[in-house]
């Protein structure tokens, strides 16, 4: 079971005065030239490193360009906060990027590559008259002060996982195949080696699959466990992504479905995430999802149900019908097993609308789990704030290289 230190994200790093007032100065015109830069980056770092992009970056997420403003969008709020000591801390922010790191085997020479092409294509755009020494050792230290705190939340993980850095990778056998109406499939899958079993997670962790593909790049996904922990099993749950306007079909979740069956053999990390339930605490819950964002509540409700039934929870869904609403029949089996329990969902082709919490009756010292898109999260923390409750009991997992928008 893995969890972020305390230590590692008690305390902002401090960036010296003289930083601070020309990361001021110069923010404006970093964002105005961000959509030329991280391009630039990612285009000089795979060229240098093609095995980045074919066994590590997500290839859909590069396609259409969502890594390239999350890496940018990343370092500038980091950088806001430290020449604003008086904004909320970005720790969530940072605890997140960290645990998607451990679930890739994130090592810290990678952080070097990065700085390299990162800072090659700042200058190239900007120019070489505009990016004179101060300014380029400013940014610099904005860089490393986000990168060693990474690169300590990942240290942290790793040794709470009780592995070297980036040894997270396991060989597994697929035990079990369950295709769910909403056309989900959830795999479960156990170590072929009976001396070393397969690790317990946290309620709602995930893990990433690698999966070796047709043209000869390994690329990774990460999935909710759904199941309770324990047994020596992990069960995870795959939407096929289908091409649409603005996305392509998506390579691993295309893969698993078509290709993978009982009997075969899947590379599956140890589990990260920090989308997780106190076990020991005794508050009302309220899980809130929409689309495969089910698919972590799934895995806390069956903990809840199995270990903590008597717990205060309120489930809600939102899809776009009942059919699409994956695990849904799991999920109510679940709710049922509760003794103090309620679940909504609103369906859109159904008639319902969009998901309104003034409906709801909220407990009021509740802790709020939320999962789904940008835009939903967006709408259900609004609501929530307008509801007051306070940014502290609201954790959220977004299924998408996007998180800092849920930041601002």
């Amino acid at each position: 079971m893995t969890t972020v230190p305390e230590s590692a994200l008690h305390t902002m790093p401090e960036l010296e005065p003289e930083h601070a007032d020309v990361i001021r100065a110069t923010l404006p015109l970093i964002a105005t030239r961000i959509d030329e830069i991280t391009p630039l980056f990612y285009r000089k770092m795979f060229a240098a490193h093609p095995e980045l992009l074919r066994d590590r970056f997500n290839r859909g997420n590069q396609a259409q360009g969502a890594q390239q403003k999350a890496l940018a969008a990343s370092i500038a709020t980091f950088a806001v906060h430290l020449v604003d000591p008086g904004l909320p801390h970005p720790r969530e922010l940072l605890a997140r990027i960290g645990h998607k790191h451990a679930s890739l085997g994130v090592t810290e020479p990678e952080y070097r590559i990065v700085h390299e092409h990162l800072f090659a294509a700042i200058v190239e755009v900007l120019g070489a008259e505009v990016v004179m020494p101060e300014i380029a050792a400013a940014w610099d230290r904005v860089y490393w002060l986000m990168a060693t705190t990474l690169i300590d939340v990942e240290r942290g993980l790793y040794r709470a996982a009780g592995v070297e850095p980036g040894d997270v990778f396991r060989e597994t056998r697929v035990v079990e195949r369950r295709d769910d109406p909403s056309g989900a499939a959830v795999f479960v899958v156990e170590s072929p080696d009976p001396d070393r079993p397969l690790p317990n997670f946290l309620p709602g962790q995930y893990v990433s699959v690698g999966a070796d593909l047709p043209d000869g790049a390994r690329q990774l996904r990460q999935y909710s466990l759904v199941e309770r922990p324990g047994a020596g099993l992990l069960a995870f749950a795959v939407r096929k992504v289908e091409a649409g306007e603005a996305n392509p079909a998506g390579e691993v979740s295309t893969w698993l479905h078509d290709t993978v069956f009982p009997g075969d053999r899947l590379q599956i990390t140890l589990p990260f995430g920090d989308l997780t339930i106190d076990p020991a605490a005794t508050t009302p819950v309220v899980l809130i999802s929409a689309g495969i964002g089910a698919t972590p509540m799934a895995g806390i409700l069956e903990y809840l149900a199995a270990d903590t039934p008597e717990r205060r929870t309120v489930v809600l869904h939102a899809d776009r019908s009942e059919r699409a609403h994956p695990l849904r029949e799991r999920i109510r089996d679940r709710v049922g097993a509760l003794r103090n329990a309620a679940f909504r969902a609103w369906y859109e082709a159904e008639g319902h609308g969009l998901m309104d919490l003034s409906e709801v009756d909220l407990p009021p010292d509740a802790d709020f789990y939320l999962c789904g898109g940008s835009e939903f999260l967006q709408s259900v923390r609004a609501q929530l704030m307008a509801a007051g409750v306070p940014d502290r009991r609201v954790h959220f997992e977004l299924f998408a290289p996007n998180d800092w928008l849920l930041d601002h």
